[in-house]
Order: C-alpha cells, then sequence, then structure tokens
C-alpha cells in the first residue's frame, strides 16, 4: 500500500524506489529483561529474521537504511546484541548493495559493532533524485529522538524511536497492532514507523504518551496505517486518529 507518492508500506518497512527502511529492531532486548528478572523467552530473533527475510524479498532493495536503534542497550554492547545484530547485518548486506545505519538513542555504543563490517553510521539520511522522480523537495530519514535542522526542500520526514501501535476493540475482545503514522510537522509530511521488535506490539498512540518532539502535537489529523501481521501481508488504512479514540 502506498502511504504517499513514491512511498510505499512493505509490511513493516517502507520502500522508496530502491531504498527500504526499518526503524527500531531493539536487538538485545530479551537479553535485558532476562536481566531485569523477567523471563522473557529468546525467541525474537529467529521470527525477526524470517520476517525481514519476507521484507527483504518483497522489496528487493539496493539501499538498505535502518532509522535507529538496531540494538538495545544504552551503553553496553552485551554479548546478545554483538551475536545477533552481526547476523542481521550480514542478512541485510546480502540482500543490498549498501546498509547505512542512522543512529538512534539506543545507539550510542554502535561504532565497533558497526566497523567490524564497514558500515557507516550516520546521524541522518536524505533521499532524493530518481528514487523520488516525479515528486518535489527531499525526503529526511532521521530517528526522531531529538529536534532536528530541516535541510533546504525537505518535503517529507520519516521517522521511528515512537513505536507506534493502537489497540482495536471488537466486541469484548481487543488486540494491539503496530501502525504507520501520517501527518504533518512544520508544514512538512510526517511519517512514523512501528518498531520492527517483535517482543512488543509498541505503544498505543491512542492511550499512552508520546516520546518524539516531532509529534508534541496534537495527534488527532494523523492517518492510521496498521499492520496486521507477516503472514496475511495486509495494510488497513483505518482513517484518522481522532476515529479511533
Amino acid at each position: 500500500m502506498d502511504i504517499s507518492k513514491n512511498i510505499k508500506i512493505v509490511d513493516l518497512g517502507l520502500k522508496i524506489g530502491k531504498t527500504l527502511i526499518l526503524a527500531d529492531l531493539h536487538i538485545g532486548y530479551e537479553e535485558a529483561l532476562n536481566k531485569q528478572g523477567l523471563m522473557v523467552p529468546r525467541f525474537q530473533f529467529k521470527d525477526l529474521q524470517e520476517r525481514l527475510e519476507k521484507i527483504l524479498k518483497k522489496a528487493n532493495p539496493d539501499v538498505i537504511v535502518v532509522n535507529g536503534d538496531i540494538k538495545h542497550e544504552f551503553g553496553r554492547i552485551s554479548g546478545q546484541e554483538w551475536r545477533e545484530t552481526l547476523k542481521i547485518l550480514d542478512l541485510l548486506a546480502r540482500n543490498s548493495k549498501r546498509v547505512i545505519l542512522v543512529r538512534g538513542n539506543h545507539d550510542k555504543k554502535l561504532g565497533p559493532i558497526a566497523k567490524k563490517r564497514d558500515i557507516e553510521v550516520v546521524d541522518e539520511y536524505e533521499i532524493g533524485g530518481d528514487d523520488i522522480k516525479g515528486r518535489e523537495g527531499k525526503i529526511l530519514v532521521v530517528h526522531g529522538d531529538k529536534e532536528t535542522r530541516l535541510p533546504k526542500n525537505t518535503r517529507t520526514i520519516i521517522i521511528g524511536h515512537e513505536h507506534p501501535a493502537v489497540s482495536i476493540r471488537e466486541g469484548q475482545r481487543t488486540e494491539t497492532f503496530k501502525c504507520f503514522l501520517k501527518g504533518k510537522y512544520r508544514g512538512k509530511e510526517l511519517i512514523v514507523m512501528p518498531s520492527c521488535n517483535l517482543v512488543t506490539e509498541g505503544s498505543d498512540i491512542t492511550k499512552e504518551g508520546v516520546l518524539s518532539p516531532f509529534l508534541k502535537q496534537r495527534l488527532d489529523d494523523f492517518e492510521v496505517f496498521v499492520v496486521e501481521d507477516a503472514e496475511s501481508d495486509k495494510i488497513y488504512r483505518f482513517g484518522k486518529l481522532k476515529n479511533i479514540r
């Protein structure tokens, strides 16, 4: 499904021309929870690999941009993060010509991992030219944990960080789904990506407070695009957030 001109939703990713954007993998999350005494089974990595393989097959990208928080720990690199992040980077590299890591707030210690695979780490990434042919202005990919100077001719901003989800009620049953959001920020189009972390669906945008400074505004008119699951390959356009609330 197209979320905007030349920007297509592919499961939990966004495809723009031959560029695929993913966000918030949070590799090592289960280990962090285990250390807190929460006995969460470590099933995520296998599920994440399989889901990414499906996304990569559908998108067939030349460039892959991970929009922040590929790993979970703030101040260190855990054993799980070392092993599994390198495996994911190898998977992405096998399925593209170039991998770029946009730095997120959990990526303070990302350098040694990126250096191991000679992968570029940037604070933001601009998409233009042939990828958005027929579209005026550039697309800025930035994690979204802090305010950013918008480059000249920016038309669309794509952020992660927020891990948006919505709870949908049918009768007595309520289910939470990952979702994309689309709205405005300072007159520019703003797209918020869901997390690729599979341990949790994310933060219910209808109930919980927002984290990103890009979203410190009235969100009623933001459009919601719900991701059902990897098997169904379905995206549902749910209309404006105020109608879901």
